[in-house]
């Protein structure tokens, strides 16, 4: 595919008598989205609890950087550069929920901002600051920016590779605006693989502007080749995990292609307002808003095809680096239909109020482990406030992800217990599953109480663990308390007398 006509110049600043003017005009431009963006995601940080994926990142950073490496080499080495990253922010700053999260949350501030710097080169500055308002607004973007994964950081970089790809084109003779395309490009893959799907995007605009300055060419092949000679090797190693990782996503079918946008944007009708406003956007010259398209919509289709083979990848967290297109487009729009700044006011004033029920459940305890909940918290409190020193525990680890590990974190950390029957620790095997006793009865070692924590809420907690693990522990103990929580149960068991 190629664009017909090279991108515009960026539009030039209206001079104001006033030389203040300009240089606050110009920083508006990028710190009102920031701010507002800032200010959302910040809004109810800690308030859900965290996910399961987020109990992996936790578990992960908290290792050396050699156990991690080496973890990478059996799973999750597509987020293996997130991994390492996130080890140095916590070794700096701890490892509570909001410093877990707070990267992300600058990550889609910064993205914002990065947005409507795009706008302003394709659009126009009311476009583009109009651009960075919508952005912000995303529930999505609010949700993905409190998640302590790697979403809202692939949004930032692939924003930033679109910006420096444009700036390239103003002066494709610096070897210093290639080189941090070069870079920029290279980091989206390192983060996500599937991000780099926006490469397409990218191909119209430098095949378009090929045609009038042929260096074009071989300076964009020189660059692409060494961006996938740096990702290759991660690619490799992916797809040998894929399988294991992603088993249990579904084959999409033509449906699904449609369906994931109200995912995506994490509402249905901030979904319908962007793509509506999108469809108004129609400025003079075509090859901005072919570029904003294609990245928006070419992404998701390339996932879709690339999902029929033995493994699926069509999920809607892997396609959300296509929000600043969409923001872009919006922003066109609404700048092109409404002239007038108390309609515009007004309209992104209603779709903060018609999006104000998706901001709030994006903010609930079990937002984050939907669409099974479990309380982690509240059944760490139960056994915080009835230990007593000595205590054991066992854990449902049976078809059960990360409750282990979700109670550990709420846990505090000088409360330390005895996991029965807990034969290796994930971080010992180098690997996110921990390897359980493969004989119980041999594991208890007459300990008096035992904390038995399980999935669900129904009478016999014992039924929610393997078959032998529950017969070791009806022979020995007796449930004297037992408490349920949301999706979870918390039982003491006590050692029988013998008779």
């Amino acid at each position: 595919m190629v664009i017909a006509a090279p991108l515009p110049q960026p539009r030039e600043e209206i001079r104001s008598t006033d030389a203040v003017q300009p240089a606050r005009r110009r920083t508006g431009l990028w710190w009102w989205p920031c701010a507002l963006t800032l200010a959302l995601s910040s809004h109810g940080l800690a308030a859900s609890l965290l996910s399961r994926d987020e109990l992996v990142t936790w578990d992960v950073v908290n290792r050396d950087t050699g156990q991690i490496l080496a973890t990478l080499k059996n799973v999750d080495a597509v987020h293996g550069t997130y991994y390492l990253l996130m080890h140095m922010w916590v070794s700096l700053f701890g490892d509570s929920v909001i410093s877990l999260r707070l990267p992300s949350v600058c990550a889609v501030a910064g993205a914002a901002s990065v947005t409507s710097l795009i706008g302003n080169r394709l659009f126009g500055h009311r476009a583009g600051i109009l651009a960075g308002i919508l952005f912000a607004l995303v529930p999505a973007v609010s949700r993905y920016g409190q998640e302590a994964r790697s979403y809202a950081l692939v949004i930032l970089m692939v924003a930033l590779a679109t910006l420096f790809v444009l700036r390239v084109l103003d002066n494709p003779r610096s070897p210093w605006r290639w080189a941090a395309y070069a870079l920029t490009l290279t980091g989206v893959g390192l983060l996500h693989l599937i991000a780099l799907s926006v490469v397409v995007a990218h191909a119209c605009v430098l095949a378009a502007h090929a045609r009038h300055d042929r260096s074009v060419w071989w300076k964009s092949a020189l660059v692409l080749s060494a961006v996938a000679a740096c990702v290759t090797p991660l690619a490799l190693l992916g797809r040998s995990q894929a399988h294991r990782q992603l088993y249990w996503v579904p084959e999409p079918d033509l449906w699904a292609l449609s369906s994931i946008w109200p995912e995506v944007f994490a509402s249905a009708v901030c979904c319908g307002a962007l793509i509506g406003l999108a469809c108004l956007a129609h400025p003079p010259r075509k090859a901005p808003a072919l570029l904003c398209a294609v990245w928006a919509v070419l992404p998701c289709v390339l996932v879709w095809l690339a999902s029929h083979g033995d493994v699926s990848y069509f999920r809607h967290v892997y396609i959300l680096f296509t929000l600043p297109a969409w923001a872009l487009l919006a922003g066109a729009g609404l700048a092109a239909t409404f002239h007038s700044p108390k309609a515009t006011a007004a309209l992104l004033a209603a779709l903060a109020v018609l999006t104000l029920p998706d901001q709030k459940r994006m903010r609930e305890p079990f937002e984050h482990n939907a669409p099974v909940p479990l309380d982690y918290a509240a059944a760490a409190a139960v056994v915080t406030k009835y230990h007593q020193p000595g205590d054991a525990v066992v854990y449902d680890r049976q078809d059960t992800w990360k409750l282990d590990s979700g109670v550990q974190y709420y846990l505090p950390r000088d409360l330390k217990m005895r996991d029965v029957f807990l034969a290796r620790t994930p971080t010992a095997i180098n690997d996110l599953y921990a390897v359980q006793c493969p004989v119980p009865d041999l594991c208890l070692r007459g300990e008096q109480r035992i904390w038995l924590l399980t999935q669900g809420t129904g009478p016999d907690p014992f039924a929610a663990i393997s078959t032998e693990q529950a017969s070791a522990l009806r022979t020995r103990y007796q449930a004297t308390m037992s408490t349920s929580m949301t999706g979870m149960t918390v039982t003491l068991l006590v050692r029988k007398e013998k008779s």
